[in-house]
């Protein structure tokens, strides 16, 4: 595991928000980041700069939610069933439930990852075998691994173990620890860490020596030279996938150090960085939603998010973010 001292998650010292507050700012934030990278996912800086200029709100007419919005419904919805009990045969049977076994939205399951997990679920195959697949390094558990953080607050370790329950049905190797990562960070966030300690909280609970890891430290290191520094120091040139996981969690992370864990810096950070943009600016959002409560999420942003519309997952249509974060957070923790 990592050599980086884990540093204790509290409240910083007069931090008064609550746990429903950062819970409602972390999965809200996520679908804000989600509707706001949504337009530049696949996109280079330059690309985005010729068509938009500087993104610095929403560039479509109906902003909405992902697949990365609709598969941490999925999520919360199995941790507020089972909680700190889950195994890997609750999420293969929510899957089935949810997703395999019924009719698909257009997406079609969302992601490579996504894909291979559904061809395997149907063909009969159980975790881990099921994420036997050629994208099991993707980020689409990192999309989703932030109500672990929300369910598990303060308690990174416990996150980090649940994203993996989480994770073994449809991703292995890197794509679990780009899920435990983001998983860990939001949990020691929740509790009022500071972002350097959120940061830790995340390598501690990944291997030091994986590419997640390598990542995520290049990413902290660059983080006080602003967004170019940052998107240098994890992007390799000319690779193809956009969804690889070490460098999608690095990309959020970074962006959500550059921004010293201010909400609407650092999702515009991550936004305008490119390549996975939904997913690295759910992720900052998460993290940076979970840092500075529900208040920090601008109203303007805020507004345009609705229940879920199903257009990945049909079974979460209707699901708000809002009511996911208070089923994970009982009403005797705000």
């Amino acid at each position: 595991m990592a050599s980086t001292a884990r540093i204790a998650s509290v409240p910083a010292p007069g931090n008064a928000l609550g746990r429903r507050e950062r819970a409602r700012g972390a999965l809200l934030g996520l679908a804000v980041g989600d509707a706001l990278g949504a337009p530049a996912e696949n996109m280079k800086p330059s690309e985005i700069r010729a068509r938009w200029g500087r993104i610095t709100g929403y560039v479509t007419d109906r902003p909405a939610g992902t697949d990365d919005t609709e598969y941490a419904i999925f999520s919360g919805l199995l941790l507020a069933r089972h909680g700190s009990a889950l195994t890997p045969a609750h999420v293969e049977a929510a899957w089935h439930e949810w997703i395999a076994d019924r009719a698909e939205g257009p997406f079609r399951g969302a992601g490579f990852s996504e894909r291979g997990t559904l061809e395997n679920l149907r063909r009969g195959l159980a975790a881990p075998i099921s994420a036997q697949h050629r994208h099991a390094w993707s980020d689409g558990l990192a999309m989703r691994a932030a109500p672990h953080g929300v369910f598990a607050a303060g308690r990174p370790d416990e996150a980090a173990r649940l994203a993996a329950i989480d994770g073994s049905v449809s991703h292995d190797g890197e794509g679990i620890y780009g899920g435990q990562a983001v998983a860990a960070g939001v949990a020691a966030a929740m509790a009022g860490a500071p972002v350097v300690a959120v940061v830790a909280s995340a390598l501690a609970v990944v291997p030091e020596d994986s590419w997640t890891a390598r990542s995520l430290r290049r990413a902290a290191t660059a983080a006080h030279l602003g967004e170019r520094a940052v998107r240098s120091a994890v992007v390799i040139g000319g690779y193809p996938w956009t969804d690889l996981a070490p460098e999608a969690v690095a990309l959020a992370f970074g962006a959500y150090a550059a921004a010293d864990g201010d909400f609407a810096q650092a999702v515009l950070t991550a936004v305008n960085m490119g390549r996975d943009a939904d997913t690295t600016a759910a992720v900052a959002g998460a993290l940076a939603g979970a840092t500075q409560g529900v208040g920090a999420v601008p109203e303007r942003w805020a507004a345009a998010i609705a229940p879920a519309r199903g257009t990945c997952l049909p079974a979460m249509a209707g699901h708000h973010v809002l009511d996911i974060a208070d089923l994970l957070i009982p009403e005797t923790s705000s």
